[in-house]
């Protein structure tokens, strides 16, 4: 077993202390020759911040292990044996202008829902194919792991057009998962097993394995009792409709509300849009704190204020996903990997978002009883909307667009749509080129 070269794209990306960390916490198990940080030039002071914060918490921790920032992508990637993706192609303001533009035209603004989930796809595809391809030729043997939102299609693009080893990870799951043993007042998240399964953004938990039982409607008892603590700390907290859950007899992930409770969240955010703003430019805000925290020349950890971001955990899962596949663990994860019969009524060759046996191999995705038949038809029908935004994605075709987004639930058809569309489109131009090609 070789000491390993992990590569950071996106590295300015306020989530990077955390997986700093988790590479810290990990280093008798996980060994790390070299670490290189990958950004663009509009994220060369950002990374440069994290380098030194990086370095600092290296030096606490007794580690002698050299940081290298680069703008050039291709120097980095150059014998990598992990690749961790995580950047934003267009930046926070990209994000935000979705967020704009979707609730101009009374739509729901979100990044990974809606025309939100739908611009933003667009915009990253076209850039992790690029990545991808240049995996295949400097570094064909590394696996890359992708929390770029929207992880669930970024994963499907990469594993359906290239032949790089990639996973995809969202800490929605990771979540749930803290929430539960909570609820169950499990000490360790390991004394149970939690078995989720669905789309990236759109899972359920199916089965709680707890003390040689089922604890799942234990758990659902207590969430419509009002103890819910499976909500991301970047949600605002809300009930589920009366019953729900108990006639399901299943529990959907927190981003799930703005399917079954879409007015409620349209009117939440719209609110919060003429108020102190879109999450986006939330989000914007509290990075501006974090940096200013970083580059506190004193810091030399990951500090407590970074816990108020919406991806809390992702990158500790991150390097405990790395080190089960170099050790070859064969721990269960929840990750997007390719479906391969785990979900029946979905395609073998799709990306779903499934528990999975870790393996030096890859995720082996842990087959699940049916999906009631309501509930199937509505995560088919979200994959429909994924496949057809991929296709738009790559092809720049404005008609398999429109295609894609008349489908999707949270999408008003009509000339509402075709002129949302046309702005997003018009907005993006430089992040979109695909769609410019075309009349």
């Amino acid at each position: 077993m070789k000491d390993l070269k992990i590569v950071v794209i996106g590295a300015g990306s306020s989530y990077t202390p955390e997986l700093m960390e988790g590479i810290i916490k990990r280093q008798h198990e996980f060994p790390v020759r070299e670490l290189w940080l990958v950004d663009i030039e509009e994220g060369r002071e950002k990374m440069a911040i994290i380098a030194g914060l990086t370095r600092r918490m290296l030096e606490k921790n007794g580690l002698d292990i050299p940081v290298f920032e680069t703008l050039n992508r291709q120097e980095a990637l150059k014998d990598a044996d992990f690749v961790c993706s995580q950047f934003r192609a267009g930046c926070l303001d990209a994000r935000i202008s979705d967020e704009r533009i979707s609730l101009k035209y009374d739509m729901i603004g979100q990044e990974t829902n809606g025309l939100g989930g739908f611009a933003n796809a667009c915009r990253t595809i076209p850039v992790a194919l690029e990545i991808a391809a240049e995996m295949e030729r400097l570094c064909p043997d590394a696996w890359l792991l992708n929390f770029t939102n929207p992880s669930g299609m970024v994963t499907e693009a990469i594993l359906k057009h290239s032949k790089v080893r990639t996973v995809g990870l969202c800490n929605v799951p990771v979540i749930m998962q803290k929430g539960i043993a909570n609820l169950l007042g499990a000490s360790d998240v390991n004394e149970f097993i939690l078995q989720v399964a669905g789309l990236n953004h759109f899972i359920f938990a199916r089965h709680i394995w707890h003390e040689g039982r089922d604890k799942l409607t234990q758990v659902i008892q207590n969430i419509s009792a009002g103890n819910d603590p499976l909500i991301p700390r970047n949600i605002p907290p809300f009930k589920w409709p009366e019953g729900l859950l108990e006639n399901l007899g299943m529990i959907p992930c927190p981003y799930l509300r703005y399917y079954y409770m879409s007015d409620d969240m349209y009117r939440q955010e719209l609110g919060e849009a003429q108020g102190e703003g879109t999450r986006g430019e939330v989000v914007k805000a509290l990075e501006k704190q974090l940096f200013d925290i970083y580059r506190n020349p004193e810091l030399a950890e990951k500090p407590k204020a970074l816990e108020g971001r919406g991806g809390q955990y992702y990158s500790d899962a991150a390097c405990e996903l790395m080190s089960a596949i170099y050790n070859d663990k064969r721990i269960i994860m929840h990750v997007n990997t390719r479906n391969n019969g785990a979900i029946a009524g979905l395609p073998d060759d799709c990306a779903v978002e499934v528990s999975s046996l870790i393996t030096r191999s890859g995720p082996i995705p842990l087959n699940v009883e049916p999906f009631p038949e309501d509930t199937l038809r509505l995560i088919q029908l979200m994959k429909s909307f994924e496949a057809l935004t991929i296709e738009a994605a790559i092809t720049g075709d404005r008609h398999t667009a429109w295609r894609a987004l008349v489908i999707n639930p949270l999408i008003n058809s009509g000339q509402v749509l075709e002129k949302a569309l046309a702005e997003v489109i018009e907005h993006n131009k430089a992040l979109m080129p695909a769609f410019h090609k075309h009349p």
